[in-house]
Order: structure tokens, then sequence, then C-alpha cells
């Protein structure tokens, strides 16, 4: 099993950044798949990126792509979520989480690819 600790969340403005980091637990950190999602109130829980185990592949859902970038130190245990040119519609609580079931050599963006999450980091976006 792997604990995950988010942080890096806070208010900013439209048009500003946030880095948020994922911290994990244990020694097989580099086992895992990593993701982003985020769930804004009254809303589904969406997929925001992921990270191939290694960290050589990465996918992004399509209203993120360009702002948005994620990373992984193994030596670290962290996962890093850079998020630029943030807009209102980017408030959400995000989430980072860990998948050991697949087995290519990519991620995928699905809730049930991810076995541990973390406890979510408040991100708001003012106007």
């Amino acid at each position: 099993q792997v604990q995950l600790v988010e942080s890096g969340g806070g208010l900013v403005q439209a048009g500003g950044s946030l880095r948020l980091s994922c911290a994990a637990s244990g020694r097989t950190f580099s086992s895992y798949v990593m993701g982003w999602f985020r769930q804004a109130p009254g809303k589904e829980r969406e997929f925001v990126a992921c990270i191939s185990r290694r960290g050589f592949r990465t996918y992004y859902e399509d209203f993120v792509k360009g702002r948005f970038t994620i990373s992984r130190d193994n030596a670290k245990n962290t996962v890093y979520l850079q998020m630029n040119s943030l807009k209102p519609e980017d408030t959400a609580v995000y989430y980072c989480a860990a998948g050991s079931a697949y087995s290519g050599s990519g991620c995928l963006g699905g809730n049930d690819e991810y076995d541990y999450w973390g406890q979510g980091t408040q991100v708001t976006v003012s106007s």
C-alpha cells in the first residue's frame, strides 16, 4: 500500500500559477502510475493528467493541455502538477492517485485504474 499527501493548493487570481505536490510513502513509488484528478462541488471527479512509472509518458485531459504539466521525481517519491494560466473553472479539490495494475508503458485516466488516493488540496481561482 501507499499513502499520498497533496500540498500546494491555495487561492490565486485568474491567469496565475500554482504548483501542486504529492508526496508518497513507501519504497515502491516507481512501481506506480500516478495521476491527478479534480472534483468541483456538485460535479463528478474528473481526470486531469497522468504520468507513467518512469515519467517518460504523460497524458492530459483536453481542458488542461498547454496549461498544466505533470512530472515526477522518483528519487523523492513525489509527483507534481504545474498549473499555469489558471481559470476560474479550474477551481476544485485536486487529488493525486497511484495505480499499480496497469501493465502498459503509459498511463490511463479512468478512476478504476488507481488504487490509492490522497486527501486532496483545494485550488481556488478568482476572476
